[in-house]
């Protein structure tokens, strides 16, 4: 079977090379646009709820995104090789749509410029962002391929709501319970991510943490640390006497319902109702995410995104804002 793989690649490479769009849809292709997109609008949110002025929320936007494109492109600037010999047609440079030396160089340019923007923050903040975006380079140029392949995850995304909150006048932590959730939320999005590519990557000796559960042991466990994050930013106050709780009021759900009936339920039930119901939304999506993503291995990775935008709207929620 093995010999036979680089004729099937050099065949998808040249028919992917006939069809390749032009470089600059190529860059734009190669930076990974859905999650670059997802984790600046989402960080940007966090960012406009935690009081960040409009300057503040513009600077985070494109410190985050400069890091994200920076990411992006790196990865495909080194796995270019790899991504010819598995013969993967849609990645950009295989189509012959931008070349590995043009993503790199853009990977570089997209690096440097995230340094100042992270910085313009402050320099906590600056610093909690750049490790993150380290992180996700050392992930690039060599972690993927260990044990360790999560904890460049976890880092880049715990740290991300550090860097909303260590922007603000005196510069306070965000709770813990907020960065745990967030980096549950990474290594959520490094099995779900890696997921479709298992196989080959193993055939090119790529054997980082999910490669090395196999991608059965690696889609069923998925939901673990999604259902983990939610949980976290359900939890930690608990319900309070008289029905409610300090963060998740009962005016929320009559609002949300309009009409006496609803402000009775968010009175008696407000405390666990919609917080419980979103887990169990969760726990729905994710499970079942679990279950397609055997025939299609991509569904995994939206229902991640889609999970940590339900989680954002969540802490928003908490918090009151």
């Amino acid at each position: 079977m093995m010999p036979e793989e680089p004729s099937r690649s050099v065949a998808a490479t040249a028919t992917a090379t006939a069809t390749a769009p032009g470089p600059v849809l190529g860059l734009l292709a190669a930076c990974h646009p859905l999650p670059s997109a997802a984790v600046t609008v989402l960080v940007t949110v966090l960012a406009a709820s935690a009081g960040r002025s409009g300057v503040g929320c513009a600077l985070v936007a494109c410190a985050v995104l400069a890091g994200q494109l920076s990411v992006g492109w790196c990865n495909d600037a080194i796995d270019a090789h790899r991504d010819v010999a598995a013969g993967r047609s849609g990645k950009p440079v295989v189509a012959g749509a931008v070349t590995a030396g043009g993503v790199r160089a853009a990977a570089l340019c997209a690096l440097v410029l995230c340094v100042p923007l992270s910085l313009a923050s402050g320099m906590a903040a600056g610093v909690v962002h750049l490790a993150g975006v380290a992180a996700a380079w050392a992930y690039n140029l060599g972690l993927k391929s260990t044990a360790w392949s999560w904890f460049p995850y976890a880092i880049g995304f715990g740290g991300l709501p550090a860097f909303v909150t260590l922007g603000l006048p005196g510069r306070p932590w965000p709770p813990w319970w907020v960065v745990a959730a967030a980096a549950l939320l990474g290594v959520g999005a490094h099995l779900a991510n890696v997921l479709p590519d298992i196989d080959d990557d193993l055939r090119h000796g790529v054997r980082g943490w999910p490669q090395r559960l196999g991608a059965t042991r690696a889609r069923l466990l998925l939901p673990v640390p999604l259902l983990a994050a939610t949980g976290l930013l359900i939890l930690p106050n608990g319900p309070v006497a008289g029905g409610g709780t300090g963060e998740w009021r009962a005016g929320w759900a009559a609002g949300l319902s309009g009409g006496w009936a609803a402000g009775w339920l968010g009175g008696r039930l407000g405390g666990w109702l919609v917080p419980g119901a979103v887990f169990a939304a969760v726990v729905a999506v994710s499970c079942g995410a679990a279950a397609v993503g055997r025939s299609r291995p991509r569904v995994p990775f939206l229902v991640a995104i889609g999970v940590a935008a339900l989680d954002v709207a969540l802490l928003l929620a908490r918090t009151g804002s």
